[in-house]
């Protein structure tokens, strides 16, 4: 694991054994804490050799190395149970303008990962209680590092042992002893690739050609960052009102030239903010630290987009705003929460005089500190299963359709549905973490089914807390590519109430999973007109009604809005679901009224067999 003395001393000989003179074939990069040796020259580089080494940091460059001056330095993780090694890394690491934090236990790994954030991880192959190997597989695990670059430095010659933990994850290994030049520039090199990759995946900084607005890919990776600095930055969701009636006054090119007009006077008035254009009437900023506070900033957008006027066809046009801000001191994952939060902050800024309102964290009891408690347990425990209920055309066919239930068995005996779970997990924030072991099993499920050649397609619900996180499109994707199933056997369930208040993040998120074929539920939909708006808005392929249809045959008014709802959804090319059929009258009214799919204990019960003859069902 480290150079033994011999090896040192085979070392020093070959060095000696080159000169009589101790010369340098490097220089330690600036402000590094101490020279080589007294006899060390001024740290500086011959011009001609410049190509074969690497520069180091100007004086007043305390930036670190990045790919511009806006990027947010290179912060790298050492993992090393050895004080002398860590030091080492750490002292020419920061040396060269690089952020490092070391980790000296296994176990402090993860919660280092999670506080730092870093671009890559520098690990020692050997540590105490865990292997290398399983330390790797646990950081892959989570979605968020499933990208990060892990490298090992190593004194280990032993080839299998480095195969091993390759296969398992690692990217690289450096041998110990490694000299500083050659460590600084394999970290930087590495962090760079990881960095350009990432702005392929997510877009870099490009702004458009008529606004001077950055992307959104951007100013989401410009949040992140300012997320695992801790410093005083905030975001800002700016929404013009009454969109639906200036795109009916001025037809789409016209709207698209007022929105232009806007996002160039967001921008102006953002200054040094970056900003970017979400959707039709949606722009999101964000103030560094360092920039006015988010409130102030909020009032300067809301006050100049309204005065003065905007002009179209000779006439003055005055716009309304509805403006959500935070701070990022609440603690929040990730960008995605930051977006899903000032989303939420806008919506109920519509509803207030000023037309602004900041992020109002939600309020968390301990009325289910044990049902809390329960779930913790049971997310290791075997404590949670899914159910599954039919989900049949009524035109008959033989394609196997189910939704998964969540369900959680207390050792009492207790068994808790999702209408009970849900709340308590999102307010301790365990939804996440539930939502990923549902997809897992629903995963693993549609892949055993298509090995026995019985496919079946699932309807699974994710709270858009789990969607907002950064990684969790891209966990998804690779978990359907590495199960190779079919995208369209996967459908994912998004609840009306959430859509509303969440509509950016959804739709984010839909955009990524769409090219794997994915499909989408809007669930629990009662008609009206921004439910109307919003099935046009998301790329949906189902719509699921409201319990309360189900009884519309008692109800003549309910009636003619079921079928509205219905019409309506079969224009956009939706298939409609009947949920919670408990008799024949609910039915047959369904039914009549057109609905494609029905749902319901009528049917069949939920059971945790998929055990429903599709073939010869009749309804």
């Amino acid at each position: 694991m480290t150079a033994t003395p011999s090896t040192r001393r085979k070392a020093a000989a070959a060095n000696d054994a080159g000169s009589d003179a101790p010369e340098r074939a490097e220089y330690p990069p600036a402000h590094y804490w101490r020279r080589w040796s007294n006899d060390a020259p001024a740290a500086s580089a011959p011009q001609a050799a410049a190509s074969d080494t690497v520069a180091a940091p100007d004086a007043a460059g305390d930036a670190a190395p990045g790919d511009d001056p806006g990027d947010a330095p290179y912060r790298v993780l050492v993992v090393e149970d050895d004080p002398a090694q860590a030091l080492f890394a750490e002292s020419v690491l920061g040396g060269a303008g690089i952020q490092v934090q070391t980790a000296a236990l296994p176990q402090a790994v993860m919660p280092a990962m999670e506080q730092f954030g870093p671009d890559l991880v520098l690990m020692d192959l050997h540590m105490p209680g865990m292997s290398g190997t399983e330390l790797t597989r646990q950081i892959r695990a989570h979605p968020a590092f499933a990208h990060t670059p892990i490298v090992f430095l190593t004194g280990d010659p032993d080839p299998e042992r480095q195969f091993e933990v390759l296969e398992n994850g690692a990217d690289d290994f450096l041998s110990k002893p490694i000299r500083p030049r050659h460590l600084i520039a394999a970290v930087q090199s590495r962090v760079k690739r990881a960095r350009a990759l990432r702005r392929q995946r997510f877009g870099d900084a490009t702004r458009h050609p008529h606004t001077g607005l950055y992307n959104r890919p951007y100013v989401l990776q410009r949040i992140a960052a300012a997320l695992t600095s801790g410093n005083g930055a905030g975001a800002l969701f700016v929404e013009i009102q009454n969109a639906a009636a200036l795109h009916d006054r001025y037809g789409y090119a016209g709207f698209e030239q007022l929105m232009h007009d806007a996002g160039r006077r967001i921008g102006e008035l953002a200054g040094a903010c970056p900003s970017a254009r979400l959707n039709d009437n949606a722009f999101l900023v964000f103030a560094p630290d360092g920039a006015p506070a988010p409130e102030t900033l909020a009032r300067t957008l809301r006050d100049g987009i309204n005065h003065p006027p905007f002009e179209m066809d000779g006439m003055p046009q005055r716009l309304r705003t509805a403006i959500g801000y935070s701070t990022l001191q609440h603690g929040f994952a990730d960008a995605g929460a930051v977006l899903d939060a000032v989303e939420q902050a806008a919506r109920a800024a519509r509803a207030e005089p000023i037309g602004l309102a900041a992020y109002v964290p939600p309020a968390r009891t301990d009325a289910s500190a044990d049902l809390v408690e329960a779930m913790r347990a049971g997310l290791h425990g075997g404590a949670f299963e899914l159910l599954f209920q039919p989900v049949v055309a009524v035109a008959g066919g033989e394609e196997a359709q189910f939704q998964a239930l969540l369900r959680m068995r207390q050792a009492d005996g207790r068994v808790h549905s999702a209408g009970v779970l849900v709340p308590a997990a999102e307010a301790a924030g365990l939804m996440p973490d539930i939502d990923r072991w549902v997809l897992q099993q629903a995963i693993d499920l549609l892949h055993r089914r298509r090995e026995e050649r019985h496919p079946v397609r699932l309807f699974v619900s994710q709270s858009p807390h789990t969607l907002a996180r950064d990684l969790h499109a891209a966990w998804l994707l690779e978990m359907i590519s590495s199960h190779a199933i079919d995208g369209p056997s996967l459908v994912i369930d998004l609840r009306l109430d959430d859509a509303l208040v969440h509509s950016i993040t959804l739709r984010q998120f839909c955009d990524q999973l769409m090219p794997a074929g994915v499909q989408f539920c809007l669930s629990q939909y009662a008609h009206g007109a921004d439910a109307e708006a919003l099935l046009s808005q998301l790329p949906l392929g189902y719509m699921r009604l409201a319990p309360r249809y189900s009884h519309a045959h008692a109800d003549p008014q309910l009636r003619d809005e079921l079928r509205t709802a219905i019409d309506r959804a079969h224009r956009l090319g939706l298939q409609v679901i009947g949920p919670q059929v408990e008799d024949p009258q609910g039915a047959a009214t369904l039914w009549m009224s057109g609905i494609d799919l029905i749902q319901g204990n009528l049917v069949q019960q939920a059971a945790g067999e998929l055990d429903f003859d599709f073939q010869n069902s009749v309804l």
